[in-house]
């Protein structure tokens, strides 16, 4: 155990030095290479940035308001058939938007039903196995210039749900 802690402490220096020595045997200039790639990265910053706010925006609208609890209220219902807790509702929605304000819906559901309580262990798993699926698009997708997604939403999304199943199947067996 003490060597794996031990190789976690030093893995990323270890890479840096790499690229370094690597970047020396190629007689790259390897400072003014780094330098170039952060301003290139500023670029993509300043790019995603509006839509970043957008997003956190929109989701403290939607969280502030309370229509993802009526939501969940109202969903629950027919969500009772397969299993799914409404409480789980709400950080599903928002994990496919935001992964931090989704964080706080998981500290809310630990507050009211604990850690481990079957809906505690569900969202656990379920922010583990994942992805803010429309962050994600509209960031990496806008930074690339894609305009054809082709099946990038359906793949996201079926995976998606397949995590969510496999969550609550999980944490079922726990």
């Amino acid at each position: 155990m003490r060597f794996i802690l031990y190789l976690s402490n030093v893995m990323i220096p270890l890479v840096v030095v790499y690229v370094v020595i690597y970047g020396l045997l190629m007689k790259r200039n390897v400072y003014e290479d780094f330098l170039a790639g952060a301003k290139e990265g500023l670029k993509t910053v300043v790019k995603i940035v509006p839509t970043l706010i957008g997003l956190m925006v929109g989701v403290g609208v939607l969280r502030a308001s309370g229509f993802l609890e009526d939501l969940a209220s109202w969903l629950g219902n027919i969500t009772e058939y397969i299993h799914l807790p409404a409480p789980l509702l709400p950080s599903i929605l928002v994990r496919m938007f935001s992964s931090s304000a989704a964080t706080g819906l998981l500290l809310d559901l630990y507050k009211s039903y604990g850690t481990d309580s079957y809906i505690g262990m569900a969202a656990s798993i379920m922010m583990g196995c994942t992805e803010t699926i429309f962050y994600t698009m509209s960031v990496y997708f806008m930074a690339a210039k894609v305009t054809k997604t082709r099946w990038t939403l359906t793949g996201a999304l079926i995976s998606t749900f397949a995590g969510i199943g496999a969550s609550l199947l999980l944490a079922g067996w726990m």
